[in-house]
Parts: structure tokens; sequence; C-alpha cells
């Protein structure tokens, strides 16, 4: 229902543009059903670099480049309007084409070789990169382009695709419109902490000049039905893709953060060993740095409030005081067992700080930063961090009142 209203409100952006054109009259102006409207863009590594080429103005050629393939999804005039069945056949609500090249705007460019409308990139919503691209090439570079195009919108997202990013942008229905979905799915980080909040282009800039490591959503497409799955870890200094955390890793992070706006943990009752799903209402944490000459460490406190959403324990009233308390540790123990899981995992595998303990000693203390900045992920794979969890049952829904 959600991707068709948003299909009804794009139609009718496009009905509304062609309105205000018409009453203008601008001698500038674009016909709308020239115009191929580019809602998403994917980029893969070609594994063959000795690939054929074609270049404006040139024979074909094999370069010694890496090579990648752009693929843009167009919505047209025709995928969105009367032309969209053909007989009893419905016909797909996008347009995907692709085209090889070793710069972006080349092989931009040599799309319109194979399609007939104008390229036009200010609803661009997504741009998604393949596994092997993003390991191979330097984000900063890649992305040069996209965030000098005055076309594209700040409001654009990043996401990293596990194997081909192009199959992201297909759709097994024919009414839905990939890149539609990935932007509606990523509203959903504010009632889950497996997703995380969204990297737009606005975002992006400042961390790739950062210097530091930072996170970015992957995604992944199974049978042509797209999931999010965990997230990318880019590295700080390479900016390049390091490898990835797992949804429940990623879980780990918001906890460490405190940015989740909503989300599930399911623990375990000691004495049944039967679930008890407790929501989170709010969460926060702190990260305390501590400096001792040349040693570094941390203390993250981490505090939430929430209600019991559901649970199993037949034996137990759920407004029992007693319960409540045994409740509230169940939960503790499987945040703790979530933030040092993904912990031994960015300290001590990928050795890079993705959780903002670098920027907590930035803000505390200055001078020392200003020596570790340098060498922050490897000093980051050693710091010793204490955590301490604390969970109130605030809420424990009607049941029992």
């Amino acid at each position: 229902m959600k991707l068709n209203y948003m299909k009804r409100r794009f139609q009718l952006g496009l009905l509304l543009s062609l309105i205000l054109l018409l009453l203008t009259g601008c001698w500038s102006s674009k016909e709308i059903e020239d115009l191929g409207l580019v809602v998403g863009t994917s980029l893969d590594l070609e594994k063959d670099s000795t690939s054929r080429v074609e270049t404006e103005g040139q024979e074909a050629s094999y370069s010694s480049k890496e090579l990648f393939t752009i693929t843009n999804q167009f919505v047209t005039s025709e995928t969105t309007g009367s032309g969209a069945k053909d007989g009893k056949k419905q016909l797909k609500a996008y347009k995907n084409v692709s085209e090889t090249g070793d710069a972006i705007l080349p092989t931009l460019r040599n799309m319109i070789l194979k399609n007939d409308k104008r390229a036009f990139a200010e609803h661009s919503k997504v741009i998604v990169l393949g596994e092997d691209f993003a390991s191979a090439f330097n984000l900063t570079q890649t992305m040069d382009f996209f965030l000098r195009e005055l076309e594209m919108r700040p409001s654009a997202l990043l996401l990293i695709a596990k194997n081909h990013a192009s199959n992201i942008l297909e759709s097994n229905e024919p009414a839905k419109i990939p890149a539609f979905q990935l932007v509606e799915m990523m509203k959903g980080h504010k009632r889950t902490t497996k997703i995380l909040p969204p990297m737009t282009f606005a975002k992006l800039e400042g961390k790739l000049y950062s210097g530091a490591s930072f996170l970015l959503q992957s995604v992944v497409s199974e049978n042509e039905e797209i999931k999010f799955v965990g997230a990318a870890v880019i590295e700080g200094k390479t900016k390049k893709l390091r490898g990835f955390l797992t949804g429940k890793e990623l879980e780990g992070i918001t906890w460490i953060t405190g940015k989740g706006k909503g989300g599930l943990i399911a623990s375990f009752y000691d004495e049944t060993d039967q679930p008890i799903i407790y929501e989170v209402i709010s969460m926060k944490s702190k990260i305390t740095p501590h400096v001792d000459g040349n040693n570094i460490s941390f203390n993250l406190k981490i505090e939430s409030e929430g209600r019991i959403a559901e649970h199993w324990v037949l034996s137990e009233k759920t407004f029992d005081n007693k319960f409540l308390k045994k409740a509230e540790k169940a939960t503790e123990k499987e945040v703790e067992r979530l933030v040092k899981s993904v912990l031994e995992k960015i300290q001590h595998e990928y050795q890079t700080d993705v959780s903002e303990f670098g920027t907590r000693l930035r803000i505390e203390y200055p001078k020392v930063w200003k020596k570790a900045k340098k060498d922050w992920d490897q000093i980051f794979s050693e710091v010793p961090i204490q955590c301490e969890v604390k969970i109130t049952i605030k809420d424990y829904g009607t049941s029992g009142e």
C-alpha cells in the first residue's frame, strides 16, 4: 500500500510539473515526456579488467584500468502512465539501463547511445555500491561526481550491496519501483535497531573528509526480493569496504551509540528458559574516556526504558515486581552480550572505530586526540572498554490489569 501511494504521488508530481511548465511557458523548459527521471543508480566492479569499452569520439578499445558497470533506474511517462500495460501483461514500472566504463561521467554519457530519454537526476533517491566495487575503489574518488553534480539531491541515500548492486534495482513485482522501496524500508530505523539511520549525501561528504571509519547500511537481493542485512564497515584511511557486520552486531553498535529510536531485545527467563521480549521506548549511552599517561580506556554506560511486549513465562505474573526485576536483568545480560560481541569484531578483527569512541576522546581530551588521530583505528583496537547496562521496565501492557 505504501509503495502504491508513493507511485501515485510520483505520477501526480509528474502531472503538476507538466502543468507548471505549460502555465509558465518557460523558454528553457524540458518536456516531461522527453525526460527519463533517474530514481536510482548502482555501481558494480567488472571482473574482467580488459573489457572492451567505447568512449566518445573513439573506436572501441580494450582498457587496462579496472572497469565498472553503472545501472540507472529510470521512471518515464511510459512506465508510470497508461503505457504501463501491454495487453494483459503488466509492464515494469521502471526501466534499467547499464553501461560499462572506467570513469563515472563518460560512462553515464554513453547511455545516450542506447536510451531515447534525456536523463534527469533531480529525483534520484538512492545509490547502491556493489561489494566488489566498494572494496576496490576509494569512496572519495568514486563519489566525487555525485557530490559535485548539481542535479543530485543531498537527500539521496548511499547503500552497500552484498554481491551485485544491480540486483538490488530489480523486482519480481512489476508495480514496484525498487529505488522507492529502499527509501521506504530505510524509514524502519525508527522501529528496529537492525537498520542504520539514513546516510544521505549531505552527511556523506563530512564522513569522507573526517578521516574516521563509519558504517553504511548493507542490503542483499535474494530471488529479486531485497532485504536489509547488517552494515558495511568503511575504513577511515582507505575509504574502502573493510567488511560487514551482521544484524545482531549492528544492534550492538546501536546500543553503544544510543541512537536507536525503537527496537526489541529477546532474552530468556533464567528459571524456565522461556522468551521475554523487551521493546525499547528510549535509549541513551554515555562514553567516558580516561587518560592516564599514554594509557587510554573507556567506560560505556547504557540506559534504556521500555516495556514487556511479550513473554512466555506462564509461572509468573507480568506486573509482579520480582518478575520485572528478573526480566530487567535478563535483558541487561543480552544487551551486554550484543555490545561485547560487536566490540570484539570491530576492535580485534576489523580494527576500525565505527562506534564514536574517538569522537568522545576528541571532545574531552583534544590534545591527546591530536596525537592519536593519525593512528586511531590501530590504537582503538587495543584500548580496554568497560560496559554497564541499566534497563528499566516502565510498562507491561494491559496484561494482568
